[in-house]
């Protein structure tokens, strides 16, 4: 649910296709917001509108709808979509990128709410996951603490912002600058 990470998608998906097989790629959840019911507030609310503004004119080809705004009941709530991750993520690795890919869809396009576990189930649904399993693993408490344990790994890692990419070739670590528009300016960083 990181707007940046919604902008990312294609440069993401252009790198990953472009990286030589030996190259393991591990995706962690970053958290962003944590489980709230309550309304986004108005200064909140105005931030995120402001920041898919600037990604529309930084960002070719990225476009959100605003209707999501009138919409929905916004919240600044990104725990069950980082859930809803994981509980796709268990019924085959696959799930976890469709299912992200799915909540940014449904978030930044169809203006459905992520924050609402309906929509999660739905998204689920529409994925052909179980809807019973998916359920039950994304209330379930081993769920959650896979979640914190992800949101841990990243913070020791440095990677406190969204999108973060992270070259470990097992005797060092590097940061790569995400670039929206150049795939290529990340792939001469990554492989050296």
């Amino acid at each position: 649910m990181c707007a940046w990470c919604y902008a990312f998608r294609s440069s993401l998906t252009k790198l990953l296709e472009a990286l030589p097989k030996e190259i393991e790629v591990i995706r962690l959840l970053g958290g962003l917001a944590r489980d709230t019911d309550e309304p986004m507030p108005e200064a909140t609310k105005q931030f995120v509108i402001s920041n898919w503004e600037r990604i529309e004119q930084t960002v070719p080809d990225v476009r959100f709808n605003y209707d999501f705004w009138t919409k929905c009941k916004p919240r600044r709530s990104t725990y069950p979509a980082c859930r809803a991750v994981i509980a796709a993520r268990i019924q085959g690795e696959k799930f976890d990128s469709l299912m992200t890919e799915a909540i940014q869809n449904a978030y930044y396009s169809q203006a459905r709410n992520p924050s609402d576990i309906s929509t999660l189930i739905e998204l689920a649904e529409e994925l052909g996951l179980g809807k019973e399993k998916f359920t039950s693993d994304l209330n379930s408490e081993e769920t959650n603490e896979m979640l914190i344990k992800e949101i841990k790994e990243s913070r020791s890692l440095g990677l406190n912002t969204f999108p973060s990419l992270l070259l470990d070739d097992g005797e060092k670590q590097k940061r790569v600058e995400p670039d929206y528009i150049n795939t290529v300016s990340m792939l001469g960083k990554l492989i050296i």
